[in-house]
């Protein structure tokens, strides 16, 4: 009975099929309106770009710098200090140091600490790592004020908040990323996955606080002795309310130190974290000696800055290259394009207009141009990140805080096979320019009106510029693999990379690839 019913269903089908006309040009206008036919066109646009010159950039980051190096580039030298505060995770002062009557005192009666360090931890180094470096630590007189407004301009010393007068100031310390005094076993484990190595700056001198109290130093007798961690034990237990969080620490005890490059060429260090370990020991309720130390650290929820030096005449001599474009950090230069808005939104090109079309999709694509001398290959890198924002927010963006948001922000990452940075799906980016201005330049019939456009054009001057700014970022890994950036810099690293590009480009054009769909 089953084949008998198909077969009479194939039966029917053939005489429907022979009722029918062979010519299917309009079936697809029996299907859908007017309004809804359309063909894909895609149309490439010439984009503008130049070099600008920043004087200074955000100066927290995710990493800081400390030495100084010779741009193999332009022969300009470039140093970078930097300044910290140190985190303490909040309502913690229960916990920070064992309770008073364990700890262990002096003839006094007093707490004592066995000893204090500074430790700088170093997460990569530029240039040569056996260069001979100098540094000096430097103790604020007073918290920096917390804002997202200090730029790498910012000088603390130049500014007053050093403070003078005490022991911490003049201690200096020369060293080298690769410590030939360490045994080779020791040093290869420190350069290992998750190992750092760091920089030890003893603060074995006597220390005198605000209050003109001092603390004793190293005993040479006893082989033990700090005045700046018997001062932190001491303020500890006076006043625990201190320490209940980061600005209450800030301001009342430890204000932070500046970091600064002193002698030395030839090396800069990239440094994840500074902390102040103080070593100790107390008796436990068992009658046993313990040994043990505590560790403020420095992070992104503190105050951290970094004062950059650079040569501003030579940095002013790349802008004026115009047969290329520039991309270089630190606080140095960056490349501007001009999106052609109005031709992918209005002219007519090839004798198309996309007045009335829709934007698929927008790509474009910076190739970057080979390193003119191997020594600037290897010493300066490539910035591994790009954002592309707004002109008008290329400041704002970081003193905000701000996450790219595939509309009017966007990053781009860099194929090192390819040797390019691509920014894809920018038709958000497009769109929103566009539908910014459009109320401002359109007639009531909803067409462009030129003479409106160019007014718009006067009292906006970069409302179609964006800029790429090399940045460091954080993500954030969910537990399926999947990742968010959680946060984004400016980047304080010396990278240099030049980019196809510039009024008289010597290595071709620039082009942004659109897609349509042309609406009949």
């Amino acid at each position: 009975m089953m084949r008998k019913l198909i077969m009479a269903g194939i039966a029917m089908m053939t005489i429907a099929i022979s009722s029918c006309s062979e010519d299917t040009t309009t079936l697809g206008d029996s299907l859908t309106g007017n309004i809804d036919k359309f063909k894909s066109v895609s149309q490439t646009f010439q984009i503008k770009t130049q070099t600008i010159m920043t004087d200074s950039v955000l100066a927290s980051g995710l990493y800081h710098y400390l030495g100084k190096i010779k741009d193999p580039e332009t022969g300009a030298y470039i140093t970078s200090d930097y300044m910290t505060q140190f985190n303490i995770l909040e309502n913690e002062s229960s916990a920070i140091f064992p309770s008073k009557d364990l700890i262990a005192k002096d003839d006094n009666g007093q707490p004592v600490a066995d000893s204090c360090v500074v430790r700088i931890m170093i997460n990569s180094c530029q240039g040569d790592s056996l260069a001979a470096m100098k540094l000096q630590i430097c103790e604020m007189e007073e918290a920096v004020p917390n804002s997202n407004s200090y730029y790498s301009d910012f000088d603390p010393e130049e500014l007053g908040f050093l403070r003078f007068g005490t022991n911490i100031v003049n201690q200096k310390k020369t060293y080298s990323v690769s410590d030939l005094t360490m045994r080779d076993s020791l040093r290869n484990v420190l350069r290992g996955s998750g190992y750092y190595q760091y920089i030890t700056i003893p603060l074995t001198a006597s220390y005198t606080d605000r209050n003109d109290v001092t603390y004793a130093g190293y005993d040479s007798s006893k082989k033990s002795g700090t005045g700046y961690g018997t001062y932190l034990l001491r303020s500890y237990y006076e006043h625990p309310e201190y320490f209940k969080n980061s600005n209450a620490f800030a301001r009342n005890v430890c204000p932070g130190f500046y970091f600064k490059s002193i002698d030395g060429l030839g090396s800069m260090l990239e440094v994840a974290n500074t902390q102040i370990i103080v070593y100790y020991h107390y008796t436990n309720s068992a009658g046993t000696k313990i040994n043990s130390s505590r560790s403020f650290v420095s992070s992104e929820e503190v105050l951290q800055t970094n004062h950059v030096v650079n040569d501003k005449s030579t940095i002013k001599a790349l802008e004026q290259i115009d047969t290329c474009t520039f991309l270089k950090t630190p606080s140095g230069l960056f490349t501007e394009v001009t999106l052609p808005i109005d031709s992918i939104k209005w002219l007519t090109k090839d004798g198309m207009s996309h007045e009335r079309d829709t934007l698929l999709s927008a790509k474009i694509t910076f190739q970057q141009i080979k390193n003119q001398s191997t020594l600037a290959g290897k010493l300066l890198e490539d910035p591994t990140d790009l954002l592309m924002v707004p002109r008008d927010r290329m400041y704002s963006f970081f003193e905000n805080r701000s996450i790219p948001d595939n509309i009017t922000t966007y990053l781009a990452t860099y194929n090192s096979t390819q040797k390019t940075y691509t920014f894809s799906a920018l038709t958000s980016l497009i769109n929103n320019i566009y539908d910014t201005m459009k109320p401002h330049i359109t007639n009531a019939d909803g067409s462009v009106n030129l003479e409106k456009v160019e007014t718009y054009k006067k009292a906006h001057p970069n409302w179609n510029k964006v800029v790429l700014i090399p940045v460091d970022i954080t993500l954030t890994y969910t537990s399926s693999g999947s990742s968010t950036v959680s946060s984004i810099f400016n980047s304080m690293a010396i990278s240099s990379v030049r980019l196809v590009g510039g009024k008289n480009s010597k290595f071709g054009k620039i082009n942004i690839s659109v897609m349509y769909n042309k609406n009949e």
